[in-house]
């Protein structure tokens, strides 16, 4: 029987107990495939690795969830959402999977899924944390995209470039069938949102990142400060009493080390690079719940294969694998 892990966390009550959310919706984007990938990253042994490497009590209700059963027959395009009833109403039922995780003080795994899940699985968390610890969480989105867009600044209509607008607030929306079920308590501060990775940012979300001060680290502050450095300015600027939610799309990963991605672009993170992201955020004993994104298993001829075992290494580093 392997040890639990050593590493006391600051935010939960015990440092081996993981929650984990397995999403199959693929629905934020025109591309089909990532709802295949929570099972190849399990079928591949990640929780079997998680539970007996590295010693936590998984708690996995062994589902991969589609949601089809909240999932409204129709759903015209609306304020250029497309599918807005149909990520809403997912995005609501995965939010009410993480808290009642998060509620109970396990660090809470999801793997999506698109990004647009990252709606419904920071929702939850933010809900708890609150509730539980009377804190407000931290956020670093991992990504060569901002996924900041507003309904009304996207170009192709995608709700996965839009997950972060609402988690802020930035992007608001009345009706309950469509993103009014997210409450103040399940949003997020601006000035605790934290990018590394960025590589492929429309025009309005330039805008909205310099409009709003948000902390922002493109590949160019990789190339320039390297990785470390990086890394120590994103936690600084969050700070060392805030609980973190790590928001990871598998693109940010250049296309060499995962290439079975729905939106691959060139010149990003090594996947030591991402492995270390992982690392530094596990060692600061503030990691509450990750997101795995963006996988594409049915991407197959573009190494589908290497991706999900990319996908893999860096939710293991991030709940405490090292290499020594």
């Amino acid at each position: 029987m392997t040890a639990p892990p050593t590493l006391q966390p600051k935010f939960l009550p015990q440092r081996d107990q993981l929650g984990v959310v397995a999403v199959g919706f693929s629905g934020g984007q025109p591309r089909p495939g990532t709802d295949a990938a929570p099972m190849a990253l399990i079928e591949s042994g990640l929780l079997d690795q998680v539970r007996d490497e590295l010693g936590y009590q998984v708690h996995y209700d062994n589902k991969v969830h589609d949601y089809s059963d909240v999932r409204p027959a129709s759903d015209p395009v609306y304020r250029n959402m497309k599918r807005p009833a149909t990520v809403s109403a997912v995005t609501e039922a995965l939010q009410k999977q993480v808290y009642e995780h998060a509620k109970e003080g396990r660090c809470v795994l999801t793997l999506g899924g698109d990004h647009s899940i990252a709606i419904g699985s920071i929702a939850g968390t933010a809900k708890a944390t609150r509730e539980r610890l009377g804190r407000e969480i931290a956020v670093i989105w991992v990504d060569a995209h901002a996924d900041i867009n507003t309904p009304e600044t996207s170009d192709s209509g995608n709700i996965h470039g839009m997950p972060a607008a609402f988690l802020t607030g930035l992007a608001r929306e009345d009706r309950k069938d469509v993103f009014g079920w997210i409450t103040d308590d399940m949003r997020i501060n601006l000035k605790k949102l934290v990018y590394i990775g960025l590589r492929d940012v429309d025009r309005g979300e330039k805008q909205i990142l310099r409009e709003h001060g948000i902390k922002a680290f493109s590949m160019h502050d990789v190339d320039r400060y390297g990785i470390g450095k990086v890394v120590e300015m994103a936690l600084g600027h969050i700070g060392n009493d805030t609980p973190i939610h790590l928001s990871f799309d598998v693109d940010a990963l250049d296309p060499m080390w995962a290439p079975s991605t729905g939106t691959p672009v060139r010149g990003g993170l090594t996947l030591r690079e991402g492995d270390f992201i992982a690392e530094c955020v596990h060692e600061t004993g503030s990691l509450i719940a990750m997101d795995m994104v963006e996988v594409n298993p049915s991407l197959e001829s573009q190494g589908a294969s290497e991706t999900i075992r990319a996908g893999c290494s860096i939710v293991r580093c991030a709940l405490g694998d090292t290499l020594l």
